[in-house]
C-alpha cells in the first residue's frame, strides 16, 4: 500500500513537472527559472511529502494528490489537498528612520472543487489551465519607528513570518539556522545580527537602488490609481499605460534624497541628490521646536503661518506680485527670511511656524532640484516617494508648486500611495522568481480591513488571535479614540442623527492624524484568476462607476445612505447568526467600524485611493465578513426563493398561452417587476413592511405601461422576433448577469432564460461569487434551477446538459423526454461579492464563458445602473432595472422612483 501511495505521488510529480516546462516552453518563458525551482534535482531535501526550493512559490504538498480526470490526458488535472494555504513571506526595508515591511499571506478561502465546476470547466476548457498553486493571497504593508525595532521583531515573531521566509526551511513552525528573509536599506547591515539572534535567521541583503526602482515599476504597472497628483489641496489620480511609464525621474526623499533616472525594468541611472530631506526637516525640527516624533513635527506644521517667518515677495514689494518675472505676492522670497530683521529669541517664536516654514523650505529645494534634473534628461514626469512625505498636503503642495513654477506648467509632480514601501516591495520581488512580475492590474484587488480608518502601526502587533480579541480591542480602541484622534462614539443631539452615530470631535477634526500615510494603502489581495472581460468593447476607455463620487456633494449624500442603511443591515446580520449574544456583540462591533471607516471618508474622500460607489459597497460587504457575517440575508433569500418558486409553475403556464410577441414584452415586464426586491433600496425596504413579496410584485407589474423611462424594448423585440419576412439567428450564447434572489431570479431572469433556451441558445445565468445584501450566489443558483426544474422541461434538459443537475436531486416524472442534444443551461460565479460589478476584474470562468457570447443581459441596480450603464460591448447588450432611488432616477435619467430602464444596445 505504501509503495502504491508513493507510486502514485512520483507520478503526480512527473505530470507536474510535464506541465511545468510545457508551459515555460509555450510561454517562450525566458528565465526557466521562473519555475524549473520547483522540481530540480539539487533543491533541499525535502521533509515529509513537501517539496522544499530556493525559489518563491507556495511549498507544494504532494501528500494524498489526486489526479482528476483520464491519467492519459496529456495535462490532467491534479488536485493538491493537503497544500498548505498560510505560508507566509517577509521583505523589510530598515531605514534610518523607519523600518517597512511587506509581507504576504496565502489566501484562506478555496472554492469547492465539486462535480458541477469540474463539468462546467470541462465545457470551458479551463480544466488544465494550471498543475502548481497559483500564488494567491495578500500583500500587506506595516511600518515602525526604526527606534522601535524590538516591537517590529516581536510582530514578526508573533505572526511568525519568520518561519514562512521563502528562502526558509522549517519544521512545525520552527526556523532553522538556515533562514533568509530579503532585507534592503542601512539597517540591513546595522541589525543583522539582532535578527539572527532574536529570530534566528539571516538578511540577505539587497541593493537599495535595485529595489525602490524594482518596487517603484510594480507599482506603477500593476496597481490603478496608484499615482496621484496634488495642488492646492486637491488630489487627483492618474492611471499611467504600462507601454507609456518610462522613462521617468524618481525622487525618492528619505532621510536624504536620491533621483533616479529609470528608463525601464532594471534599467536605471541615479542621475542626482541632495542631503536636505526628511532627516533633514526631522532634526532641524527637532532642534527648534522640541518635538519628540516625526509625526509631531508634522501634525504642528499644520497649525502653522510661515508668513511670520519667511520673507515673501509682498513683503518686499509692498503687497504686490512681481508679475513681470511671474512671481506672485505670496511666493517666498527667502525662507525664515523675516528672522533676520525681528529682535526675537527662539522661545518666542511658534513651534507651529517655525514647522511650517521648515517643511516648506526642504520641500520647495527638493521640487526645485527635482525639476532641474528632469529638464536636464527631458523628461515630463516626476515621481516623488519616501516616507517624508507622509500623505501630508503641505508637503505635496509645496513640492507641486516647485516644479509647476519652474517648469511653467510643463512638468508635472506626482506622489504614490505606497510612497514608503517602495524599498521593501523591490526586496520583496527580489525573491527568485514570486511570481509577483506576472501578475496584471487587472488580478489585483485593494482592501481596506477594520484598522484601516485607524493608526497603522499603533495596531500591528502583537496580531489579534480570534474574533473575540478583535471585538475587545474594538471596545477598548473606542473608549480611548479620543487621545489619538479616531472616530468617537457620541450620542447626537435630539431630532438629529451622526453618521453610523459617530461624530469627528471638533477639537480633532483639523490635525493630522498620527500615522496618517498608514490610511492611505490597505491590503493588495492577488488573485492571479481575475481577468478583463473579454466583450468590452473598449478596456482602456472602460469606467465602471456611472456616478462620479468626486463630486463632494455626491460622495457625501451616498455615505449617509450607507449610513441609514445601517441598523437594518445589523438587524438581519444578527438574525442570520440566531439572534444570538454572540452575533449581536459582533453587529454592534461590524457597525462600529463601519461607520468609522464612513467617518474617515467624510472627512477626506480620497483617503483610500479613487473610490466609486462599487468600491464603498464592497467595503461594507468585507467588513461584514470580516466579523463573520458571511451571509447576513440568507434567511430571507430562502423565505423568498421558496414563496416565487411556489408560483413559478403557474408563470410558465401563462406565458406559454401567448403569442410570442406579447410573451416578449410579458418576460421583459416580469424581470422589471421583480427587480423591486431589492434589501439594498431604503424605499424597498418600506414596502416590504407594507405588504407580502407577491403583493408587492403584483403591485410592480401593474405599474408595467409603456413607454418607459428609457425604453428601447422595440428594437430589441426587431432583434428577437425579426420584422416582416427578416428573421435573424437565435443568439448562440446569452450571459445573463442576475441580481437579487426571490422573485427577481425565480419570477423574472428564469423565464426570460428559459425563452432563450427554447430558442435554442445557450444560456450562462452570472452570479456572484460571494454574497451580498440579497443577491443570489452562484452556489445557490444549481439548486434553484433544480427546483425549477421540476416543473419545466426545458428548463431540466439545459440543466442536465449544462451539469447543473449533477449535485442536485430532482423528481424527473418523465426521463423519456430527456434529449441529450438540448442547449445548456450554465452558472458561473464573477468573481466578486459586491451588489457592483467592475468588468476589468472578472472571473476567469466568466472571461471563458463570454468568449463565445454574443448577448448580454445585466440586470438590477447595481449591474446595470450604479456600474455599467454606460458601458460599450462588442455583442449585443440589454440593460435591465428599476430605478429605487430618486436622486439615482433625477440624475440618469431624469426621471422618478420606480422608472424602468429597458436600454438595447446593439454590437459595437
Amino acid at each position: 500500500m505504501a509503495g502504491s501511495v508513493q507510486k502514485d505521488q512520483q507520478q503526480v510529480l512527473g505530470i507536474i513537472e510535464q506541465q511545468t516546462f510545457h508551459k515555460e516552453e509555450s510561454e517562450g518563458n525566458n528565465n526557466n527559472n521562473t519555475t524549473r525551482t520547483l522540481l530540480e534535482s539539487d533543491m533541499a531535501p525535502t521533509q515529509g511529502n513537501s517539496i522544499h526550493r530556493s525559489g518563491s512559490r507556495p511549498q507544494l504538498d504532494v501528500s494524498k494528490a489526486e489526479i482528476q480526470g483520464n491519467v492519459e490526458e496529456k495535462y490532467p488535472t491534479i488536485l493538491l489537498p493537503n497544500q498548505s494555504d498560510d505560508l507566509s513571506h517577509l521583505a523589510l526595508d530598515i531605514g534610518g528612520s523607519l523600518i517597512k515591511l511587506v509581507y504576504f499571506s496565502r489566501h484562506e478561502d478555496q472554492s469547492a472543487d465539486d462535480k458541477r465546476k469540474r463539468s462546467l470547466k470541462e465545457r470551458l476548457g479551463l480544466s488544465n489551465r494550471r498543475s502548481y498553486p497559483i500564488l494567491g493571497g495578500r500583500l500587506h504593508f506595516v511600518k515602525f519607528e526604526t527606534r522601535k525595532i524590538n516591537e517590529c521583531l516581536d510582530f514578526i515573531h508573533s505572526k511568525q513570518l519568520h518561519c514562512g521566509g521563502l528562502e526558509s526551511h522549517y519544521s512545525d513552525g520552527v526556523p532553522d539556522q538556515n533562514g533568509i528573509i530579503k532585507a534592503t536599506g542601512g539597517g540591513a547591515y546595522k541589525y543583522a545580527d539582532l535578527f539572527k539572534e532574536r529570530l534566528g535567521v539571516s538578511l540577505d541583503k539587497e541593493d537599495e537602488m535595485d529595489c525602490l526602482v524594482a518596487g517603484a515599476n510594480f507599482l506603477l504597472k500593476a496597481i490603478r490609481h496608484e499615482a496621484f497628483t496634488h495642488m492646492e489641496g486637491h488630489k487627483e489620480f492618474v492611471q499611467i499605460e504600462p507601454n507609456d511609464l518610462f522613462p521617468y525621474l524618481l525622487v525618492n526623499i528619505g532621510s536624504g534624497v536620491s533621483m533616479i533616472k529609470v528608463d525601464g525594468d532594471g534599467k536605471f541611472e541615479r542621475v542626482s541628490g541632495t542631503n536636505v530631506g526628511g532627516g533633514t526637516y526631522w532634526g532641524l525640527g527637532r532642534l527648534l521646536t522640541k518635538c519628540k516624533s516625526f509625526d509631531e513635527l508634522l501634525e504642528l506644521s499644520q497649525k502653522g503661518d510661515n508668513r511670520t517667518m519667511d520673507m515673501l515677495v509682498g513683503d518686499i514689494y509692498g503687497g504686490l506680485d512681481y508679475s513681470k518675472i511671474g512671481l506672485s505676492a505670496s511666493t517666498i522670497a527667502s525662507s525664515f527670511g523675516k528672522t533676520i530683521s525681528e529682535k526675537k529669541e527662539l522661545e518666542e517664536y511658534r513651534p507651529e511656524d517655525i514647522s511650517l516654514s521648515l517643511l516648506r523650505m526642504i520641500s520647495y529645494n527638493i521640487g526645485q532640484i527635482a525639476y532641474l534634473n528632469a529638464l536636464r534628461f527631458r523628461l515630463k514626469r516626476i515621481f516623488f516617494g519616501g516616507f517624508f512625505i507622509r500623505g501630508h498636503a503641505y508637503t505635496m503642495d509645496t513640492i507641486s508648486f516647485a516644479v509647476h513654477f519652474w517648469s511653467n506648467g510643463e512638468a508635472q509632480a506626482m506622489f504614490l500611495r505606497h510612497e514608503g514601501f517602495l524599498g521593501a516591495l523591490g526586496a520583496f520581488m527580489s525573491y527568485e522568481k514570486h511570481g509577483l512580475d506576472d501578475l496584471m492590474v487587472h488580478q489585483l484587488v485593494e482592501r481596506f480591513p477594520m484598522g484601516a480608518p485607524y493608526t497603522g502601526g499603533k495596531i500591528h502587533g502583537p496580531p489579534l488571535g480570534d474574533l473575540n480579541e478583535k471585538i475587545s480591542w474594538m471596545e477598548k480602541f473606542l473608549q480611548k479614540g479620543t487621545e489619538i484622534t479616531a472616530p468617537v462614539p457620541m450620542t447626537p443631539p435630539a431630532g438629529t442623527t451622526g453618521l453610523g452615530g459617530f461624530e469627528v470631535p471638533l477639537s480633532k477634526g483639523s490635525t493630522l492624524r498620527s500615522d496618517a500615510s498608514a490610511l492611505n494603502v490597505g491590503v493588495l489581495h492577488l488573485v492571479p484568476t481575475l481577468e478583463v472581460f473579454p466583450l468590452l468593447a473598449d478596456p482602456k476607455l472602460y469606467e465602471p462607476n456611472t456616478i462620479d463620487l468626486s463630486n463632494h456633494s455626491e460622495f457625501e449624500y451616498w455615505l449617509t445612505i450607507l449610513s441609514e442603511h445601517l441598523p437594518d443591515l445589523v438587524d438581519k446580520a444578527v438574525a442570520s447568526e440566531g439572534g444570538t449574544d454572540d452575533a449581536k456583540r459582533r453587529g454592534d462591533a461590524f457597525a462600529r467600524a463601519f461607520s468609522a471607516h464612513l467617518v474617515r471618508l467624510m472627512e477626506e474622500p480620497s483617503a483610500y485611493g479613487k473610490l466609486g460607489l462599487a468600491n464603498l459597497l464592497e467595503m461594507r460587504e468585507e467588513c461584514l465578513r470580516e466579523f463573520q457575517f458571511v451571509d447576513a440575508y440568507r434567511s430571507i433569500k430562502q423565505r423568498e426563493n421558496e414563496a416565487s418558486l411556489a408560483v413559478l409553475p403557474d408563470l410558465l403556464v401563462e406565458l406559454d398561452s401567448m403569442d410570442e410577441e406579447s410573451k416578449l414584452l410579458t418576460l421583459i415586464e416580469g424581470v422589471l417587476a421583480a427587480n423591486i426586491f431589492d434589501w439594498g433600496s431604503r424605499a424597498c425596504v418600506d414596502l416590504y413592511h407594507k405588504g407580502t413579496i407577491i403583493e408587492i410584485y403584483r403591485m410592480s407589474r401593474n405599474k408595467m405601461r409603456r413607454p418607459w423611462r428609457v425604453d428601447d424594448f422595440d428594437d430589441f423585440k426587431k432583434r428577437m422576433l425579426g420584422s416582416g419576412d427578416k428573421k435573424k439567428p437565435s443568439h448562440k450564447r446569452a450571459l445573463l448577469f442576475v441580481d437579487n434572489s426571490g422573485a427577481d431570479i425565480v419570477l423574472g431572469m428564469l423565464p426570460l432564460a428559459r425563452e432563450l433556451l427554447r430558442r435554442g441558445t445557450e444560456v450562462v445565468l452570472v452570479a456572484n461569487s460571494l454574497p451580498a445584501l440579497n443577491d443570489v450566489t452562484a452556489m445557490e443558483l444549481p439548486d434553484i434551477v433544480a427546483e425549477a426544474a421540476k416543473h419545466c422541461d426545458i428548463l431540466r434538459r439545459a440543466a442536465e446538459a449544462g451539469g447543473l443537475l449533477v449535485d442536485a436531486m430532482i423528481n424527473t416524472s418523465d426521463s423519456s423526454k430527456e434529449n441529450s442534444s438540448s442547449v445548456p443551461l450554465m452558472v458561473v460565479e464573477n468573481g466578486c461579492g459586491s451588489p457592483c460589478i467592475d468588468l476589468r476584474q472578472v472571473s476567469s470562468e466568466l472571461a471563458a464563458a463570454a468568449k463565445d457570447a454574443d448577448l448580454i443581459i445585466l440586470e438590477g441596480m447595481g449591474r446595470a445602473l450604479h456600474t455599467n450603464l454606460n458601458a460599450r460591448f462588442k455583442c449585443d447588450a440589454l440593460k435591465l432595472a428599476m430605478v429605487k432611488n430618486q436622486r439615482l432616477a433625477e440624475k440618469l435619467v431624469k426621471g422618478n422612483i420606480y422608472d424602468c430602464i429597458c436600454k438595447y444596445e446593439p454590437a459595437s
